[in-house]
């Protein structure tokens, strides 16, 4: 090998590395053409949703969540001593979905043991719903954000198939660069949704049943105190 052939090589080389781009998310949305932006921006808005339902509930049912541990035993001294105006009124300052249950057990006090037990059970079921309060909307983006990543995909083809067409049949990977951006960059993006979303409906659900035990566990425990002889 001559030395100019040397020489070309080595002027060659460093010109071969300054074209290397570097990954950018930025770049990769911008590339993915106005379908790919479109529905990234959509995947954007509900990641936005997902994350304010979360937090708007993860703090409403950790609220709920803290009850004092004597709550229980100030009520059943109150009770038996007749002081029912003070053990609503401890219920109404502790103001947690199990002492709104045994608030509504107090006021039925009096009426027979079936009625008390109905009352708490409708109670308890619309603390619950009020518990799940837009939960299911998790549910739906950690369904829906996928399926939207794959139209994407299916768009991202139909733009390459028609790049190919356009052309001729002749295949050039940086003219069908568009629609293969769009197909991988929404499918990321709608897959990394969708998890975020299914882990976050799915931790919301555990935080709710644990709530929702304790309602029970105070409400059986309420029906013990008032099925004890006086």
């Amino acid at each position: 090998m001559s030395l100019n052939t040397i020489q070309e090589v080595s002027e060659v080389a460093p010109e071969v590395i300054s074209e290397e781009k570097t990954l950018s998310i930025y770049n990769l949305i911008m590339d993915g053409g106005l379908g790919g932006q479109i529905i990234i921006a959509i995947l954007l808005v509900l990641l936005a949703v997902s994350l304010y339902i979360y937090f708007e509930r993860f703090f409403a049912i950790k609220a709920a969540s803290q009850t004092d541990s004597n709550f229980m035993n100030q009520i059943r001294d109150h009770v038996s001593h007749g002081k029912l105006d003070s053990a609503k009124v401890l219920c109404a300052q502790v103001n947690s979905p199990a002492a709104r249950l045994v608030d509504k057990g107090i006021s039925r006090i009096g009426k027979p043991l079936a009625d008390i037990h109905t009352a708490i059970e409708n109670a308890g079921r619309l603390e619950i719903y009020k518990l799940e309060k837009n939960v299911s909307v998790l549910a739906t983006i950690a369904g829906a954000a996928p399926m939207l990543g794959f139209l994407g995909t299916v768009v991202g083809m139909i733009v390459a198939i028609h790049e190919i067409e356009n052309a001729g049949g002749q295949i050039d990977i940086k003219m069908l660069s568009d629609g293969l951006y769009t197909a991988m960059t929404t499918t990321v993006a709608g897959l990394i949704v969708g998890i975020i979303a299914y882990v976050q409906y799915n931790h919301l659900v555990v935080r709710t049943n644990k709530v929702v035990y304790e309602m029970e566990a105070k409400s059986v425990e309420f029906l013990d105190l008032l099925n004890e002889p006086i």
